[in-house]
């Protein structure tokens, strides 16, 4: 291999599967290939849902193994779950699920000792049920809880696992409902008023930070000669993904997409008003401490959940199907929390359009264009929404990660956006992974060289607005009529 041109892995988990992604990354070189790729699959436990948390972990060392030598490695995964660890370091039970309903009637209870209006002006963090801050308020009467010494985030608790170092990444800790997004440090008055003691939290780490060399027994289990550094990357994989956009100058929106969708703007600063707080926008931080300004929407796990409950259908001829489909029949809020938990996905769709007064779809195709076109409004709505608020006009939307696979959901989007759309990269969370670690050892500049070179690399689509906007104002009103 040149020495202008260096390998690093991406360790890239996400909500329903994990892969190891191998970058090689160069003056004008940006490739990817996949390592590894391995399912993550919760369990239904009697004491509720867990992450198989062993299983990522091997299939960590899996991909590691396939990849071959790397310069470095750096890992991203979902936000909020944690696991603990006890006064030696052994981990206390499973992580629990973020789907999992132990937060039920949480966030109640801490408003009422931090009223909500002043949780979001203090951390700029959006109601979610599940957000680390709920889960803790449920988790501190438990005996596993009285003996924790030490919370690790997902991505840090695999760090620790590979290295024997222990951290906690900024721009998942932002998420955490913890984090003050103006100065990027604890919220320790929140914390203080809630009893959340901070020192269970390691140390602080920024993107491109040092994270520790793996462990010798890593280097023997993978086959890798060390020393072999774990870099500090993005490790939201949300956080990833934004520095992956390739966007030039700042007038710009993105979609990630994936089991989620998260739609918003890069911005300077938080926006921390009660109108954003009502709108449900977080204020999450990102690459050289910029602001991922966006909204939470359910996202493609309603085509996901739906595809597993009529048995794994071919999924291009559902789509090829769902095209034919009119436009705009039915619609649902997908950011409705009536969709978060898993089963029973095309009948409780079906279930919200008749209570809507709307046409009930009832086909496969049906429910699918219904749920593109939910989709496509909803990215409307955010992105519309987080330009009234941030004050911050938009030219162009770019969508990344799994979404862009599907030519459908890209064009509806456009429509309804009535802005052209950037579809590209797929693997955005493991590009900017890449970039970060590639960035931290002189191979790429500032934020702007990596979305140029991501731009001269990378395949992408542009689709162009077309039909009529009036029709996705009407369907949208539907919506807010209810």
């Amino acid at each position: 291999m040149s020495a202008a041109v260096r390998a690093y892995a991406a360790v890239d988990l996400g909500a329903s599967s994990g892969r190891v992604m191998v970058g090689r990354v160069g003056h004008d070189t940006l490739e990817l290939r996949e390592a590894h790729r391995f399912g993550n699959r919760p369990v239904r436990l009697p004491e509720g849902l867990r992450w198989d948390v062993l299983a990522l972990y091997a299939g960590v060392l899996a991909g590691l193994r396939a990849a071959g030598q790397v310069d470095s490695v750096g890992i991203d995964s979902w936000a909020v779950d944690y696991g603990l660890l006890d006064a030696d370091g052994a981990l206390l039970g499973n992580p629990v699920h973020y789907r999992d309903p132990r937060t039920e009637g949480v966030p109640e209870k801490v408003w009422a000792t931090v009223p909500a209006a002043e949780l979001y002006a203090a951390t700029g963090v959006q109601y979610a049920p599940f957000n680390t801050l709920y889960q803790l308020a449920a988790a501190r009467s438990t005996d596993q809880f009285a003996h924790a010494a030490r919370l690790l985030l997902i991505p840090d608790l695999l760090a620790y696992w590979l290295t024997g170092q222990q951290g906690t990444e900024l721009t998942n800790a932002s998420t955490t409902q913890l984090v003050d997004p103006r100065t990027g440090t604890w919220a320790h008055a929140v914390a203080d008023r809630l009893g959340i003691d901070l020192g269970l939290f390691a140390p602080l780490r920024r993107p491109g930070d040092p994270a520790g060399l793996l462990r010798a027994e890593v280097l023997e289990e993978t086959g890798l000669t060390g020393p072999v550094p774990l870099t500090t990357v993005a490790s939201h994989d949300t956080a990833s993904a934004v520095a992956a956009v390739p966007a030039v100058g700042e007038r710009f929106a993105y979609i990630c997409t994936g089991t989620w969708s998260l739609a918003g703007l890069e911005l300077t600063t938080p926006v921390l008003t009660e109108q954003s707080r009502a709108a449900n926008f977080t204020n999450e931080l990102g690459l050289d401490g910029t602001v991922r300004y966006l909204r939470n929407i359910m996202g493609l796990w309603l085509l996901q959940e739906s595809v597993r409950a009529w048995g794994d259908p071919d999924l291009d001829g559902l789509l090829r199907d769902a095209a034919e489909v009119p436009a705009l029949r039915s619609v649902v809020d997908a950011g409705d929390a009536a969709f978060l938990a898993p089963g029973r996905m095309p009948d409780r769709i079906a279930e919200a359009c008749r209570a809507s007064g709307q046409p009930v779809p009832g086909t496969p195709a049906e429910v699918t264009r219904c749920i593109l076109d939910s989709l496509a409004l909803a990215h409307r709505r955010a992105v519309a929404d987080a330009e009234r608020l941030a004050d911050h006009p938009v030219d162009v939307v770019h969508i990344v990660g799994g979404g862009t696979r599907n030519a459908l959901l890209c064009q509806l989007t456009a429509d309804a956006c009535g802005l052209p759309v950037v579809a590209g990269p797929t693997e955005a969370a493991a590009l900017g992974n890449v970039l970060v670690q590639a960035r931290a050892h002189g191979l790429v500049g500032d934020r702007a060289d990596m979305r140029a070179l991501l731009a001269r690399t990378q395949p992408l689509i542009r689709y162009e607005p077309r039909g009529d906007a009036a029709r996705w104002r009407e369907a949208e009103a539907r919506l807010t009529a209810r």
